[in-house]
């Protein structure tokens, strides 16, 4: 995703990449109330047991995490509760038909600001066993290692 001055990054999933092969990814709208924009946007937003639905033709945000807007009162928001998500029918029907035969995911990895809405990249994800984490910690560390040999002999 390119960023522009109009991209303003609310709440990162790091943990979907971990625990999950992610593969396509789609950018879906989000109905929330108003004390639930205001609270994510002082970034009280938490998406690491959240994943996506498609119920009756439907998308939903399942078990995000929205805390309570500071400023608000009897009408604040309740924290976890299901949130519509705004995606073409197409693209309903396509995540919906992914899901069910392939034994799919839908996992929010990003929520972000972009032209003053709230937007929630979704990505198709196939959960890691244990042997796929490890070994994804193996790259990254011999990735790393690679690199500072990299810079150590750069600097020589």
């Amino acid at each position: 995703m390119a960023v522009d001055s109009d991209y303003k990054l609310l709440s990162d999933n790091r943990q979907a990449s971990h625990n999950y092969f992610l593969m396509d990814k789609w950018e879906a709208g989000i109905v929330l109330a108003g004390t639930e924009v205001k609270a994510g946007k002082t970034g009280k937003i938490q998406l690491k047991d959240a994943y996506a639905e498609i119920v009756h033709g439907e998308a939903w945000l399942v078990n995000a995490h929205i805390g309570a807007y500071s400023h608000g009162n009897r009408e604040n928001h309740e924290p976890v509760r299901k949130r519509k998500l705004l995606l073409h029918k197409a693209e309903i029907e396509k995540l919906h038909s992914k899901t069910r035969e392939k034994g799919l995911s839908l996992i929010p990895t990003k929520m972000y600001m972009k032209k003053g809405r709230i937007k929630c990249e979704l990505a198709l994800a196939k959960g890691k066993k244990f042997h796929d984490k490890r070994e994804t910690e193996r790259a990254k560390e011999a990735n790393f290692e690679a690199k500072a040999a990299m810079n150590r002999a750069n600097r020589e």
